[in-house]
C-alpha cells in the first residue's frame, strides 16, 4: 500500500509561483490606491476645518490593507471561490480606514461630509453607535466605493471606513487584546466587565459632548445621516 511519501509531489514551477505572486500584488494594489483616495479626502476635510473653523474633528486616522495571509484565511473561512472577481464581490473590508474623533457628533458629521462627495458611493452602513453590539461595541461602519484611475481605466474600489470616538476606540482595542489572549474563549466574568466598561465609555462620551456644547454652543450640522 503506497504511503504519502510514495505519492507524486505537486510540482509548481518558479514561473507559476511568480505569476501568482504578481497577480495578488496587483490585486491588493488597487485597494491600496482606494485607501489613499479616502485618506486624501479626510486629510482635506481636516485641513479645511483647522484653517476655516479653528477646530479639528479628527483626532487621528489609521488604515490598513489586509495582508495576503489574512485575506487567504478569510477566503477559506467564508468558503469563497478564490478567484479575484469572487473575492472582489464578496469581501468588502480588504481596505480599511479608521477615523477617531473627540465626540460622537463629529463621527456622524464626518460620515455625512465624506459620503456627500459626488464621487463616493455608499454600499452599506452599520450604525453600531445608535445600535451597539450585545458586547457593547460602538462604531459607525460604512462600506464606500471610490474611483481609482489606473492605466487600464477607472475602477470602483470598496473601502471600509469606521468612525468612532477616542473612548470607543480605547474600549475596542482592549476588547480585541483580551479576545486574542483568550483565543476567543473569554471568561464570563471578564465579558461582563467589558460590557460595564463599554457602558462607562458611552457615559463619558455623552458627558464630554454636553461639556463641549456648554463651552462652544451647538455646532453647524451637515446633511442628514444616510443609511
Amino acid at each position: 500500500m503506497p504511503t504519502p511519501l510514495d505519492e507524486d509531489p505537486i510540482v509548481v514551477s518558479v514561473e507559476e509561483l511568480r505569476t501568482a505572486r504578481d497577480g495578488l500584488a496587483r490585486f491588493l494594489l488597487e485597494y491600496r490606491f482606494g485607501l489613499q483616495e479616502v485618506e486624501t479626502k479626510l486629510s482635506i476635510l481636516r485641513e479645511e476645518f483647522l484653517t476655516m473653523h479653528d477646530y479639528n474633528p479628527i483626532e487621528h486616522v489609521t488604515s490598513r490593507v489586509k495582508s495576503p495571509d489574512s485575506l487567504v484565511e478569510k477566503v477559506s473561512r467564508k468558503g469563497i471561490d478564490p478567484g479575484f472577481e469572487s473575492i472582489r464581490h464578496n469581501i468588502t473590508d480588504i481596505a480599511g480606514v479608521r477615523v477617531t474623533c473627540s465626540f460622537t457628533a463629529d463621527a456622524y458629521r464626518l460620515f455625512d461630509l465624506l459620503t456627500a462627495q459626488s464621487d463616493i458611493t455608499v454600499r452599506a452602513v452599520k450604525d453600531y453607535i445608535a445600535d451597539p453590539k450585545p458586547n457593547g461595541y460602538k462604531s459607525l461602519h460604512a462600506i464606500v466605493e471610490v474611483p481609482v484611475f489606473l492605466s487600464t481605466g477607472p475602477m470602483q474600489v470598496p473601502v471600509e471606513v469606521q468612525f468612532r470616538t477616542i473612548a470607543m476606540d480605547f474600549w475596542a482595542s482592549l476588547e480585541h487584546k483580551i479576545h486574542y489572549k483568550y483565543a476567543g474563549d473569554v471568561p464570563a466574568a471578564l465579558v461582563d466587565s467589558l460590557k460595564d466598561a463599554a457602558d462607562t465609555a458611552s457615559e463619558l462620551d455623552d458627558r464630554m459632548e454636553r461639556l463641549h456644547r456648554e463651552l462652544h454652543g451647538p455646532r453647524p450640522t451637515g446633511p442628514a445621516l444616510r443609511v
